[in-house]
This record gives structure tokens, C-alpha cells and sequence, in this order.
């Protein structure tokens, strides 16, 4: 059965589309384009769930939503391709990071986001909310000095989950190659098959 992404540009479902070409699982996308002004999921993703949010996916029957639930789901749906690595310290790592892409790096980064959006009124607030995020993107350059990956040797789903947060670093965040380690993670991902065709699947996409 084809799996169906209900994709928004611009946003966390592009992760999706990514783990799915790394699968090689078939999958429709459903595309929905942001309003150019407020930068908002179109109404009619409300028709699909109720929070209006990407992504959603629908796979055997289910409507899953939350990015790293609907990563974990698929990955095990896949045998476990992608997944923890073997190890209990690698293991330990791959769940940290899946759920810390979105609970912990990504708040910052949309306090960052609303505070761009103030103005003056956000100007005051904006080097508090950038020291916030300093301390992640310091403590992940450090974690990528000591494995080439996440959780340790290969290559995860948790790598996934942790591109778009520093995508958007770089972007938004004074991410650069002043953190070296992060910068060669991200060319790394950047440069993976699977990772271009899922851009090419998705449509435009601005943190690539």
C-alpha cells in the first residue's frame, strides 16, 4: 500500500519524504503551500487533521502525525532499517536525539523566529534567545567531534530528525563554519541520494 505525506513547503515533513527514499518505500505526496504573508499551513490541512499541521501521514490504515512518532513508526515498520544501533550507549543516544530535534532544539529556534517577527519591540529579547541556542549548537559540535554521527558510527534516523532544526540554525540561528564538526554533518546529509531525490519529491525547499 502507498504511503501518503501530506506535505507542507518548508517544514518538518520534508524528513519524511527523506527517510522514505532511504527506505525506498512508495509514497504520494500531497503538497500545501504556506500563506505568503503569515508564513501559516493552508486551511486545508485542517480537512486532513484537525490541527492543520505537517506532516501527516497516512500508512495501513493510519493517520499518523508528530514528525519523530511517524519516524519511529516507519522505521520499525522497515524491520528496524535506520534505527538504533546495536549498542546500549548508541541506542540511548538514537532516542535522545530523535525526540530532543523537536522537544528541546526547536523552541529556540521559534522563539528566534516570533522575536525576528517583532521588531523592535523583539530586539531586546534576541541575544538572550540566541545565547539559548549557542549552548545547543556548542554542545552539538562537541557531540559531533567525538562519532561522525548521532548515535555513534552509521547513520540513523535520528541524523534525520536532527536536520531540520540545524538547517534552520544556519538559516535563522548564526549557525556557520565556526562549528566545524555541524558543518560537515550537514554537507554529508546534504549530499546523500536519497536525501536530493526527497527535495525533488517535496518541491521548493529553503534550509537545503
Amino acid at each position: 500500500m502507498t504511503i501518503i505525506v501530506h506535505h507542507l513547503n518548508n517544514s518538518r515533513s520534508q524528513r519524511i519524504l527523506w527517510l522514505l527514499e532511504e527506505l525506498g518505500e512508495p509514497y504520494e505526496v500531497r503538497r500545501y503551500e504556506r500563506d505568503a504573508k503569515t508564513m501559516r499551513a493552508p486551511q486545508a490541512l485542517r480537512a486532513v487533521h484537525p490541527l492543520g499541521r505537517s506532516p501527516v501521514v497516512e500508512v495501513d490504515g493510519h493517520r499518523l502525525i508528530e514528525t519523530g512518532a511517524i519516524m519511529e513508526h516507519l522505521v520499525i515498520r522497515a524491520g528496524g532499517r535506520f534505527g538504533p544501533p546495536a549498542d546500549v550507549d548508541g541506542a540511548i543516544r538514537y532516542r535522545q536525539f530523535l525526540h530532543y530535534a523537536e522537544g528541546s532544539m526547536m523552541p529556540p529556534l521559534l522563539a528566534l523566529l516570533v522575536v525576528g517577527k517583532l521588531g523592535l519591540l523583539g530586539r531586546p529579547a534576541r541575544p538572550t534567545v540566541q545565547r539559548m541556542l549557542d549552548d545547543h549548537l556548542d554542545w552539538l559540535e562537541g557531540e559531533l567531534a567525538l562519532r561522525p554521527y548521532f548515535a555513534g558510527d552509521a547513520f540513523t534516523a535520528a541524523d534525520m530528525m536532527m536536520s531540520f532544526p540545524l538547517e534552520a540554525s544556519r538559516s535563522r540561528g548564526g549557525l556557520n563554519d565556526t562549528r566545524p564538526n555541524i558543518t560537515r554533518w550537514l554537507g554529508e546529509m546534504h549530499g546523500r541520494p536519497a536525501y536530493r531525490a526527497a527535495l525533488k519529491a517535496g518541491g521548493p525547499y529553503a534550509y537545503a
